[in-house]
């Protein structure tokens, strides 16, 4: 009875080993994946602020080709 009782006490420590193994290794995966959720999340932050710059570039020449039509159409009334 001693025997099965101990028997059964490593086969439940055997598992206990094994779950513990596994948890260590979804919890290192866990860890992998935030940091590279944290680079994606940077690398996004990084490209919005590129992006809100072109657009400011972009009203602005917008702005100054409106003003070079304006300026042209001036000039062709002086004629």
């Amino acid at each position: 009875m001693d025997n099965e009782i101990l028997d059964l006490l490593k086969i439940m420590n055997n598992k206990l080993d094994e779950h513990t193994q596994i948890l260590r290794a979804l919890e290192h995966a866990s860890e992998i994946h935030k940091a590279e959720i944290d680079k994606i999340n940077h690398t996004v932050a990084r490209v919005e602020g590129e992006v809100k710059g072109i657009r400011e570039d972009i009203t602005a020449v917008e702005m100054i080709t409106s003003k070079n039509w304006n300026d042209i159409s001036k000039l062709k009334a002086v004629k």
